[in-house]
């Protein structure tokens, strides 16, 4: 695989350039491996080609392209990334690839050996090619009083003060008229078919070196530009193979006639070429080091497909293989919970008691056919279809059903419904309907009817009325929501400024109990504790008199004077305590909403429940069910209100599976990876709902113990007290009461 830059790192003359840094260096392109095959997993940089196959250096090399240290080499504008840069060029080149070609020659003479600076060689050429007509350039001219375009077709000279062109006249439509010859005044100048910084594109595209300016060796054979070097130059210059040579690359060619000398000599040049060449590499390679070192950190999350385990990474959990018994085919377990989900959303709507996951899946496997739940659920959604008046109104009308949908003629109904829709799949089964066997249905069937029934009634005036008033509902918590947030925000706001506008009370508040020794004193309104100054006991009044009266006079004076001071620094502690308090009391005076610790503690107590009764009224505002995220493979991840359980749906959402316990969902928020953007979003939805979930869970395990017991309480019965199959628990959904029905 060829990794050269292709169309915008060559210009229009043929020859190879590189984007450079701000050290005015053409960067090398990584090589690719030499024994790469074909099937093995690489990453490779979009706009470069160039492959790697550690993550890492893939990585470095990516954050050394997106810094801003490239220079573009026909414009010469800085501060690029390397793309950017990369697009600069592709545009310079394609503006200089439309310089125009009879303008090349005169053009490229010019610059050949030019020893001026960049503006002053631009401002050289464009001054000499307005003060003189070149062969080939399209002017204006005079002729018979009026101006007409015209190109000059060569320059005739009779002497050195007047010049003649002949020229051909042309007309709008650019076809010649005639010839003729004109004198230089007769000839109005156009504007110059090119601007500044295209000439200085073309200068820089043109030319192998800067000072001397020396034209690419291709372009001056195309065009005739001598490459001989004029005599001030050739102390600098040589020319070899025919092209302009630096003096400082000079070899000696003659092989023949080499004496030991000349021998040594090359031996000599080609070690210390060797020298030069290692050396570079050894400071390219340090440079590499640095550039390595100086690159900034990745910046996380980053997408999951990219994220490499780390040194600094915690330890990640196995992610544990979820459940998947289900009752139904694995391709129709999306159909079951968008049906049951749908029919729990809305049970109030449909007048339809709610029933747990559970048994609406036994339900839809069982062979009986007439199954109250499974009844229930259909009636509900054909009373939506014939109150909203529509399609399926009309055909129940036009076949005079009765208006009473009761037990015996609900199949009647359906396969009047499955004849509406006219869906092959299910036009199929009218017949085993109509014999009475919808308990022998595919639970696929079954699933595949009830969703179209869904469907039909989500395009019901009735559902989007409902949704409607949700999303108005919703809109309102929202709004209240954000509004206490932002009182909240506007109270710590003005506290902070009042703390910064008064910083005597934080001193007060911080500074004066590390005065005191860490010790709190206790003030009272009179200034001492019960009758005490300071933090002198009684007994230390008489242990002093003693003693006074068994030392020397001179022991006395020293006790009473240590006695004096330690008594006047605690009488001073005491006043600035009172000071203290009388500080306390006036900031909370001067912030009202600064109430004692346990009214504060109770307030905020009522403001988390304010919250979280905020979020159940947001969540009864029911619009959709959404997932809550997805894992690194695009596994989507969802949780539903009336069940515990925690469903994984492949990417495909054909494989389906679950986590039924509190142990699996632990491990799974510790197999997420943070640094991926889907598994952090992923965690921080399963931390949100972490609580509710457990205890949905908690609340699902409780009752599946509390089932296991009444079956096992069943089977030790006697034969002559056993319980009717009926009362088992596994079958509590044959005994659904719809209690909601008119």
């Amino acid at each position: 695989m060829n990794l050269q830059l292709t169309s915008s790192l060559l210009n229009g003359f043929g020859q190879k350039k590189e984007i450079k840094s701000k050290t005015r260096k053409p960067f090398p392109l990584v090589e690719p491996p030499n024994d790469l095959e074909h099937n093995e997993h690489v990453f490779q940089v979009r706009f470069t080609k160039e492959i790697f196959r550690d993550y890492q250096g893939y990585l470095h090399r990516i954050n050394l392209y997106r810094r801003r240290v490239w220079t573009c080499k026909v414009t010469g504008k800085t501060n690029f990334t390397y793309e950017e840069a990369l697009v600069s060029e592709q545009h310079a080149t394609e503006k200089v690839q439309q310089f125009p070609k009879e303008l090349m020659t005169p053009v490229l003479l010019m610059i050949q050996f030019s020893m001026l600076k960049l503006e002053d060689l631009v401002k050289s050429i464009r001054t000499k090619l307005q003060d003189h007509f070149i062969e080939g350039l399209e002017v204006y001219g005079r002729k018979d009083n009026c101006v007409q375009p015209c190109k000059i077709l060569k320059v005739l000279k009779e002497d050195l003060e007047k010049v003649h062109y002949e020229v051909e006249w042309l007309s709008n439509s650019k076809k010649v008229t005639d010839t003729s010859i004109v004198n230089a005044d007769d000839l109005i100048w156009k504007k110059l078919p090119f601007t500044r910084n295209v000439l200085k594109s073309f200068i820089r595209e043109s030319t192998s070196r800067s000072f001397p300016w020396v034209v690419h060796d291709k372009l001056a054979k195309k065009y005739g530009v001598s490459t001989e070097p004029p005599e001030e130059l050739r102390d600098k210059l040589f020319v070899q193979d025919g092209c302009p040579r630096s003096n400082k690359h000079r070899r000696k060619s003659k092989e023949d006639g080499k004496t030991v000398s000349d021998t040594k000599y090359q031996d000599t040049s080609k070690r210390k070429k060797l020298e030069t060449e290692n050396s570079e590499v050894l400071t390219m390679r340090k440079k590499a080091r640095k550039e390595i070192e100086n690159e900034e950190p990745i910046r996380y999350p980053i997408d999951d497909i990219l994220v490499q385990p780390g040194a600094d990474d915690p330890v990640f959990t196995d992610r544990p293989s979820p459940s998947r018994d289900f009752g139904v085919p694995m391709d129709c377990v999306g159909d079951l919970l968008m049906v049951w989900d749908f029919c729990s959303s809305f049970a109030r709507m449909l007048n339809l008691w709610p029933f747990s996951l559970e048994d609406f899946e036994n339900t839809i496997c069982h062979k009986d056919s007439n199954l109250i739940l499974i009844v229930e659920s259909h009636l509900a959604l054909f009373r939506l279809l014939i109150e909203d008046r529509g399609a399926y109104f009309m055909v129940i009308k036009k076949k005079k059903r009765k208006p009473k949908i009761t037990l015996m003629n609900w199949t009647d109904y359906l396969c009047d419904f499955l004849e509406m829709e006219d869906i092959p799949k299910l036009s199929t089964l009218i017949g085993t309907i109509k014999r009475g066997h919808y308990g022998l249905l595919d639970p696929r069937a079954k699933l595949g009817i009830l969703r179209d029934l869904v469907d039909q009634a989500l395009a019901t005036n009735a559902i989007r009325e409902q949704l409607d008033k949700y999303i108005e509902q919703h809109q309102a918590l929202a709004a209240t929501k954000r509004g206490e947030a932002v009182e909240e925000g506007r109270k710590r706001r003005k506290e902070k400024e009042f703390l910064k506008a008064n910083p005597d009370t934080k001193e007060v508040l911080q500074g004066r109990i590390l005065e005191n020794g860490g010790h709190k004193l206790k003030i009272y309104e009179n200034g001492d504790s019960n009758g005490k100054i300071g933090d002198f006991p009684e007994k230390d009044g008489k242990e002093g008199n003693q003693a006074s009266e068994n030392s020397e006079s001179h022991h006395v004076n020293m006790a009473s004077g240590k006695v004096y001071k330690r008594r006047k620094k605690n009488l001073k502690l005491t006043s600035e305590n009172v000071q203290v308090t009388s500080s306390m009391e006036k900031y909370r005076q001067e912030l009202p909403w600064k109430e004692d610790k346990e009214k504060e503690a109770q307030e905020m107590k009522s403001k988390e429940q304010r919250k979280e009764q905020l979020e159940r009224d947001m969540e009864k505002c029911f619009i959709r069910t959404n997932p809550l995220g997805k894992d690194r493979s695009y596994n989507r991840y969802w949780f539903f209100r009336r069940d515990g359980r925690t469903f994984i749906e492949s990417s495909d959402s054909k494989l389906w599976g679950y986590y039924s316990t509190k142990e699996g969902l632990d491990a799974l928020m510790g197999s997420l990876n943070c640094k991926g953007e889907r598994e952090r979003a992923l965690k921080k939805q399963l931390d949100k709902y972490y609580n509710r979930i457990c205890s949905a869970l908690h609340k699902r395990s409780k009752d599946i113990a509390q089932n296991i017991a009444l079956e096992e309480a069943v089977l030790r019965r006697s034969t002559r007290v056993r319980a009717a199959p009926r009362d088992s628990p596994a079958l509590a959904f044959l005994r659904y009461v719809n209690k909601w029905k008119d």
